[in-house]
């Protein structure tokens, strides 16, 4: 099964100190040389926006650059806001971004790497697949 990596495990990794790992960011690793990694054009630029000099900006742009955005469609935009929908009416708050990466890996069958604990919410809810 393909990934999405959610911003915060891409943060965890491109943000990380040499040689320190987290579970994720190991997980990340495998992933990336399994060649399963999928990226949506939101993460990267949740993951460039604020990068503070244009130095770091090029670097961080240029490790994403070897993943290509998966292309999505109007019916992925409507499928985020119907999950956000069926969130909100059972008392769970989200981002529009996290509902549409929902959307994306629940559309396409694909997992769901993140170090954000709002995503195991959204998965009592919603069928996604949330890797452990």
């Amino acid at each position: 099964m393909n990934v999405v990596i959610d911003t915060s495990v891409w943060s965890l990794a491109l943000r990380r100190a040499p040689g320190v790992s987290t579970a994720r960011t190991l997980e990340l690793a495998r992933l990336i040389g399994a060649g399963r990694v999928v990226m949506l054009g939101v993460i990267r630029q949740e993951l460039l926006t604020g990068v503070r000099s244009p130095e770091q900006f090029a670097r961080v742009r240029e490790h994403l650059r070897a993943f290509p955005d998966l292309e999505v469609s109007t019916a992925d935009h409507e499928e985020a806001a119907a999950m956000s929908n069926t969130c909100r009416a059972a008392g769970v708050q989200g981002s529009a971004v996290e509902y549409f990466i929902c959307a994306v890996a629940a559309r396409r069958r694909l997992g769901i790497l993140t170090d954000d604990a709002d995503f195991r919410r959204y998965a009592a809810l919603l069928p996604i697949n949330v890797l452990e």
